[in-house]
């Protein structure tokens, strides 16, 4: 494993998307002396080779625990690769390319929507009503080498699920409002893929994590459209297709630190 302790770092937020990556391998529990974080572990077999792989559930959604989660295992285990699975809302504009339920995101960069400064109406060019918001996003890409290993994912004929391959905005609140989605994210980024309120937080962390530091990927799966029709009925689908996109790259794709 070279520099590293650990092969891929899997990361989950809600019940629906955990019992999916509870599904993917073998896992046995592990807990360290003064953390109080539920861990698991296994390996998967790769080039000859059998590699550690974790996973760990946030006890909350949004920034602050995807961030503290994220910087605790890579303390622990020092994973080459952070991979965040789960479910997001889509907000791909029809005229660029049609989303569906079960559609995965892989993110190529993930920005920040939510930094920005409220002022009166009159000195923003985005309004609420008598709110204006001057936008001040934040972006981190994913490492230019994994682009080619996330496309060869994506367009392998392993991949059962359709692929699209855009930035991710990231929130500190659930969005189900087309007003929102039409002036604060497409404003900023008009090709944004999905939305989130955790992606952003987990690449912060492994930017900023101390050496080594794992390269951190976003998978995750299109459950609903960040409208009034938003509902729970596709969860369970997208936290499905995102832990199986997930795993194709990480043993199939993603290249090992020798």
């Amino acid at each position: 494993m070279g520099r590293y302790k650990s092969f891929v770092a899997l990361i989950s937020v809600t019940d629906t998307e955990t019992q999916q990556v509870m599904r993917l391998y073998d896992w046995k529990e592990k807990r360290f002396d003064g953390d109080g974080q539920i861990y698991y572990e296994a390996c998967i077999e790769k080039d000859g080779k059998k590699l550690p792989v974790i996973t760990a559930r946030q006890d909350e959604m949004g920034m602050t625990a995807s961030a503290t989660l994220s910087m605790k295992i890579i303390e622990h285990y020092r994973p080459q690769y952070l991979i965040m699975v789960g479910i997001a809302a889509g907000v791909v504009l029809p005229d660029v390319e049609n989303q569906i339920y079960g559609d995965v995101v892989l993110a190529d960069v993930v920005w920040n929507y939510s930094s920005g400064k409220f002022v009166s109406p009159e000195k923003a060019d985005i309004r609420f009503g008598d709110i204006g918001f001057i936008p001040r996003p934040t972006a981190i890409s994913i490492k230019e080498e994994l682009v080619p290993y996330i496309r060869a994912a994506a367009e392998s004929d392993e991949n059962e699920t359709h692929v699209y391959i855009g930035p991710m905005a990231s929130g500190s609140a659930v969005v189900a409002n087309q007003e929102v989605l039409n002036k604060q994210i497409r404003h900023s980024y008009h090709n944004t893929a999905g939305l989130d309120m955790e992606a952003y937080a987990v690449m912060y962390a492994a930017e900023h994590a101390t050496e080594p530091k794992p390269s951190p990927i976003i998978a995750k799966s299109v459950c609903d459209y960040a409208d009034s029709r938003k509902s729970d009925q596709y969860q369970r689908f997208a936290a499905f297709t995102s832990c199986q996109v997930a795993k194709l790259l990480s043993e199939e794709y993603l290249p090992v630190d020798e």
